[in-house]
């Protein structure tokens, strides 16, 4: 099989519309790795993603009257790209099916190159069956965005230029995992002439769909993928890439939302590019394997995939960077209310700088205060809360609270003094035009909220925090729930929100 996709991949056609892209190094990560870091700059590419590879390498084969017939295809945004550039180029239509939630840029970008654009569903396998719908009914030419050997082909035309960039020894390619197309391509040709390279999979932890295939041994189905990583949001790997990542593949990867905030900042402390969320995967996956075995004096590559992101979209990345880094800490302290109280607690601090502090007064006694602190990576945080509670204050280490870093920093202060009791919920609900609304509508068909906080951080999901009011032995409550259709979590016992929000 790897013989037969090496033979595939150096006769891809892909440098009529792409380019090879640079290997480079990244000098400030290596020196705090250990290791060399080098990193293949497919964010380069005519549209600042590696799909346009895959999407050539199909098209120029078609025949003619397949090119005639119009294309289509579906993608929540890089693929999209790809399939219109190579559209416009050969001189045929296309209609791509994009997701509601799928960043403003790849949609502009996507018209700008004169494809037609419908918007459908709210992730990549709903936009996926409309596709295939469409092109059902209407005869179009579908182009699979990575289930498709000549697809896989040219995303391996990726691996055939790492290995001609650095003849050097390579410990291992950390590569993000979507449908699996850039992995298995990557995969069969590093594998078939340098066996003894690593492939490393990588994927976020709410849509590791080779993940869970590999642990079973067969191609499984998510119940639901997050969307802040929209590139590799994908419920079930593809069938042909599942085949090869079997033989390819020595290891996954998985990483949090904000790891990958961290990463995003690593690729732009060194190349002064911003990768996209699934573009800095890669580089997320590599510092966890370089911790997790210790790894020094390797020399390690990263796949950035693709620089497609919404401007607004960095605000919530950059929140979350210095948590993903371990460079932050947001803890719930407990000083005494009286005058003087802040003056000690920063003197109990020492060397540690105050990133963040809230307070609002709300009785006599002690004083309840949500603050973010500056620390440095790796141990800096058990230190601190061992620091602070060696000095006598009561600590709450909130760093991975969702709720406390999504909402209560922003609500630190407002109680509620009357009966009856409140629950407390966290929706997600995929963010586009009028989701808000939508939300709130049927949120009104359930009257005496107490609590609500929405913020708008530019990332693919809404994200909401409301108290019910509730008396007891009331079960409607939970029957309402049922019903709302979003996703959610009851937060009634979060420690955080005891300390500062409820009676």
């Amino acid at each position: 099989m790897l013989n037969k996709y090496l033979k595939s991949i150096l006769k891809a056609q892909v440098y009529a519309v792409a380019k090879e892209t640079p290997l480079d190094p990244m000098k400030f990560l290596s020196k705090r790795l250990n290791n060399q870091v080098l990193l293949k700059r497919e964010d380069l590419q005519p549209v600042h993603s590696f799909k346009l590879r895959g999407a050539y390498n199909h098209m120029a084969n078609l025949d003619e009257a397949s090119l005639k017939a119009g294309l289509i295809a579906a993608s929540a945004g890089n693929h999209a790209q790809g399939v219109a550039y190579v559209a416009n180029k050969l001189g045929a239509s296309a209609v791509i099916v994009m997701p509601k939630t799928t960043p403003d840029t790849k949609v502009m970008a996507v018209r700008g190159y004169g494809a037609e654009v419908i918007l459908h569903g709210d992730t990549f396998d709903e936009a996926y069956e409309m596709a295939v719908q469409l092109g059902e009914e209407k005869g179009y030419t579908f182009v699979h965005p990575y289930d498709d050997p000549l697809v896989i082909a040219g995303q391996g035309t990726i691996g055939m230029e790492i290995l001609r960039q650095h003849a050097g020894p390579i410990e291992a390619i950390f590569v993000p995992v979507g449908g699996g197309g850039l992995i298995a391509g990557i995969g069969a040709y590093v594998k078939y002439l340098r066996p003894e390279i690593k492939i490393i999979g990588v994927e976020a932890e709410d849509s590791a769909c080779l993940t869970a295939a590999l642990e079973h041994n067969e191609r499984v189905i998510l119940d639901e993928v997050g969307l802040f990583a929209d590139g590799v949001a994908v419920k079930q790997i593809g069938e042909i890439t599942f085949e090869l990542a079997k033989i390819c593949v020595d290891e996954m990867v998985t990483v949090s939302c904000d790891e990958i905030c961290a990463s995003i900042k690593d690729i732009f402390d060194d190349t002064r590019s911003i990768a996209e969320p699934a573009g800095a995967l890669a580089i997320a996956g590599m510092k966890k394997y370089v911790q997790k075995y210790n790894l020094k004096d390797s020399t390690l590559v990263a796949i950035n995939s693709g620089a497609n992101t919404n401007f607004d979209r960095l605000r919530h990345i950059s929140e979350r960077t210095e948590l993903g880094e371990n460079r932050e800490a947001i803890l719930a302290v407990t000083i005494p209310e009286k005058p003087g109280s802040f003056l000690t607690f920063c003197r109990a601090l020492g060397q540690y700088s105050i990133s963040e502090f809230n307070y609002r007064f709300a009785e006599k006694g002690d004083a309840r205060v949500f603050v973010g602190v500056k620390i440095s990576a790796g141990a800096g945080r058990d230190e601190l809360v061992k620091g602070l509670k060696y000095s006598g204050y009561s600590v709450l280490d909130m760093s991975d609270n969702e709720m406390a870093k999504l909402h209560l920093r922003h609500m630190v202060g407002g109680r509620v003094l009357t009966q009856p009791r409140e629950r407390i919920f966290r929706f997600e609900f995929p963010e586009r035009p009028g989701a808000l609304l939508s939300f709130l509508v049927k949120l009104g068909q359930r009257g005496n909220i107490s609590l609500f906080h929405y913020r708008n951080h530019g990332a693919a999901y809404g994200r909401v925090l409301v108290g019910f009011q509730f008396s007891e032995g009331d079960e409607s409550l939970d029957e309402f729930m049922q019903g709302v259709g979003y996703r959610y979590i009851e937060e009634s016992d979060n420690p955080a929100f005891k300390l500062f929000l409820s009676s």
